[in-house]
């Protein structure tokens, strides 16, 4: 046996290449742009704290203005209110969330001015003291670089999706130097789908963000960490700290919403609120200054251990409590960074009760637990905590931790930190992916082959009685001549053609048209987009476009059979073998009913 060389495990098409080709582009725009946006932080960092015109990355935990500092991330919060009521609201929030929104429900459209605004805003917030990282602000403004230079080429809404995708995430590359988690982003977040179509082009943004990116920033690991292999005895720990940074995830997103709801109820116009969560910040900085900013610098302390564990508890605290005042107050600024943050800091307190003996492994087995179970992604977390830190010897202890994170949160919360935000505004996301049953199954397989065709020359009246009388059978035929398909007819078509004094016989009816008509090696899904875009009931079968030898008809109810397989793999359960272990555990059920043991 031959294969079916119309049948192929993916769809493809040459527009791959050019969608790839202006990805690789946008990759090129959105490294530029991460480096921007965070000449940009570091700018507004030393204005606000230093009071200088400078773009050298410096800590505004080294301030110098005693009580003062209080007042400094309010007025960034003023900043920011007054940008999003009079440039755009799309800048509020940390990025994630709209990009996800304006993917699903604004067909990929994104404005100029959520380019400029969002890093600007975001830059103000994170400079001003903001507890927050500059990744949620580069995949939203990378996503709407994306989408802009997606505009200006005649696309369809998925392929601007994909280079919306490309431009976020090749911008989250540039920041950390993660081109392969920043792909797993986009499967387990944005694109939605596992395509091709989508992959290819990322990938692509992706890797050439990746090698831009020592181009204009400094290369190699942000966090280099070497730690041990874990042995065999660490994974019932590795499931403690996934167990426990879920419920740290549950609890730091329980609290945003629940401070976001009071917020809410406040009698003042929602722009006053990031200066109120200014506020906040402040009074937390001047207790804890090292919980204020991005916190790179934190972050490598606490995998390096550099910190004392009494020191390392006050900033979490401190840490969890303005983040979630000032993002819940509508701010602009991202959510991996403080996530990080905070989990490699319950590592450092975790760590003297933890095996190995190694005290930057469990920050940050912690770290990565956290933001796969906060996110809901947990590939994208393992390879993110590798990136960042080269430590191969970590993947396994990484995984099972974040495999155990994303289970605790899957069962415990209906929704992730970023979808809960989208649910708040009327929509509803279903993150599981599928292969769609109708993509699995293909036209020959469904089809009705034994068809009733009118032949071309049979009179109008005659067809009329013959086929659209009492025994009529279908509500439309399909018209061959010679076997070959010209058309569909249906009663109503049917009498209007009586109606015309210059149709006589069947193919007086069809032009030179084309008809509708569907391949036996198309997908069940390609057929249903066609029938739903024509609005028809069915379409004729023909062997190939040339010859439209009538084959079979397709109808609605035909694309009803996959779905009855999916049912039966899903919803049938079913003992196929009773092995000895089976009949063991019966008898043992037994002899615990009798309460006379096994004998």
């Amino acid at each position: 046996m031959h294969a079916d060389n119309s049948k192929g495990d993916f769809a493809a098409s040459a527009r791959l290449l050019g969608i790839a080709a202006i990805a690789a582009i946008i990759g090129m725009f959105s490294t530029l742009t991460a480096y921007a946006l965070l000449r940009l932080i570091a700018f507004f960092t030393n204005l606000f704290f230093f009071q200088k015109f400078s773009l050298e990355n410096t800590s505004p935990a080294g301030n110098t203005l005693g009580l003062w500092v209080i007042v400094v991330p309010a007025i960034g919060g003023l900043l920011i209110g007054l940008i999003a009521r009079y440039g755009t609201e799309k800048i509020r929030g940390h990025g994630i969330p709209e990009a996800i929104e304006a993917i699903l429900f604004g067909k990929s459209r994104m404005s100029p001015k959520v380019a400029v605004l969002k890093p600007l805003s975001s830059a103000i917030a994170i400079g001003s003291g903001g507890p927050f990282g500059a990744e949620g602000p580069i995949i939203m403004t990378g996503g709407a670089i994306g989408s802009l230079i997606a505009q200006h080429f005649h696309l369809s809404a998925a392929e601007r999706k994909t280079l919306l995708v490309a431009g976020a995430t090749a911008g989250m590359t540039a920041v950390f130097g993660t081109p392969i988690a920043a792909v797993m982003l986009a499967v387990e977040l944005l694109l939605f789908e596992l395509r091709p179509r989508s992959f290819l082009p990322v990938a692509v943004a992706c890797a050439v963000a990746g090698f831009c990116r020592p181009l204009v920033m400094e290369g190699g690991a942000l966090f280099p960490l070497q730690t041990d292999v874990l042995g065999a005895t660490g994974l019932a720990a590795c499931a403690v700290a996934g167990v426990v940074t879920g419920a740290l995830s549950w609890g730091l997103s329980t609290a945003l919403y629940k401070m976001e709801d009071l917020f809410m109820k406040l009698p003042l116009h929602w722009m006053w609120w990031p200066a109120l969560g200014g506020l906040a910040i402040g009074i937390g900085g001047y207790f804890q200054p090292r919980a204020l900013g991005v916190g790179y610098d934190v972050i490598g302390d606490l995998l390096h251990n550099n910190l004392a564990v009494g020191v390392v508890a006050g900033l979490i605290l401190v840490k969890a409590a303005i983040w979630v005042v000032s993002l819940a107050s509508g701010t602009s600024g991202g959510v991996l960074a403080p996530l990080l943050m905070m989990g490699a800091a319950a590592g450092v307190v975790a760590a003297p009760y933890m095996p190995g003996g190694q005290p930057g492994l469990w920050p940050m087995i912690f770290m990565a637990a956290t933001l796969g179970g906060m996110m809901r992604a947990p590939i994208m977390s393992v390879l993110f905590a590798f990136e960042l830190t080269h430590d191969i010897n970590a993947l396994l202890p990484l995984l099972t931790a974040s495999a155990c994170a994303y289970g605790f949160t899957v069962l415990v919360m209906r929704r992730s930190i970023l979808t809960e935000k989208i649910a708040r505004r009327g929509y509803h996301i279903y993150r599981e992916y599928g292969i769609d049953p109708l993509e699995r199954h293909f036209v020959d397989e469904v089809m009705t082959a034994q068809v009733r065709a009118i032949d071309a020359g049979t009179p109008l009246r005659e067809a009329l009685d013959r086929y659209f009388g009492e025994d009529q059978t279908h509500r439309a035929y399909p018209v061959a001549r010679d076997g070959a398909l010209i058309g569909m007819i249906d009663r109503q078509g049917l009498l209007q053609g009586l109606a015309n004094p210059q149709a006589h016989v069947m193919a007086d009816l069809f032009g030179a048209n084309v008809p509708l008509m569907a391949l036996p090696g198309e997908t069940c899904r390609t057929v249903a987009n066609r029938l739903a875009v024509h609005g028809l009931e069915r379409v004729p079968v023909v062997t190939d476009a040339r010859s439209r030898r009538l084959v079979g008809i397709i109808s609605r109810s035909d694309l009803v059979k996959p779905s009855l397989a999916f049912s039966e793999e899903e919803d049938r359960y079913e003992t196929l073998r009773r092995t000895p272990l089976h009949g063991l555990g019966r008898r043992f059920g037994k002899a615990r009913r009798r309460g006379d043991g096994l004998a």
